[in-house]
């Protein structure tokens, strides 16, 4: 069964650190100021090098990444997150503007835990994104609650 969740309020994610990895200046604001909204503490990175760098100090409680970058694109990321023991249970959500037939398949199979397409909508953004993560075990009762 999928637990449904009622709109977000404020404090949903009050005290997480999420780090928002993507090259594309306005997704990068709205995820970091909508995320900031609902009380996560927000790093973000313009790259896969960078969000990487970024991830091995912050250890977020999950992460979402753009797919195409420069320096390093999204796909290396995750590959390299999943080969590090300690980085590789961190719940990763893609995010890309080519929504193309199979790509959520294919980044499940990289190793993400789901799959949201650009660009991002502020008045739907945090609802798809937490109807995404309530589906991950670890955060079900968090954000159930």
């Amino acid at each position: 069964m999928v637990a449904r969740l009622n709109p977000p309020n404020r404090g949903v994610l009050y005290g997480w650190e999420v780090v928002v990895v993507d090259d594309d200046p306005g997704s990068l604001e709205v995820a970091r100021i909508l995320l900031d909204f609902y009380g996560a503490n927000v790093s973000t990175a313009v790259n896969g090098q960078e969000g990487l760098d970024l991830i091995c100090s912050v250890r977020p409680r999950f992460i979402v990444t753009d797919l195409s970058m420069p320096v390093m694109d999204g796909w290396e990321l995750i590959k390299r997150l999943k080969a590090d023991p300690v980085l590789a249970p961190i719940p990763i959500i893609a995010l890309t503007a080519h929504a193309m037939l199979g790509d959520r398949e294919k980044a499940i199979a990289a190793g993400c835990h789901n799959y949201m397409s650009k660009p991002l909508t502020p008045s739907t953004f945090m609802q798809d994104l937490l109807q995404l993560l309530i589906i991950i075990p670890e955060f079900t009762e968090a954000l159930s609650a």
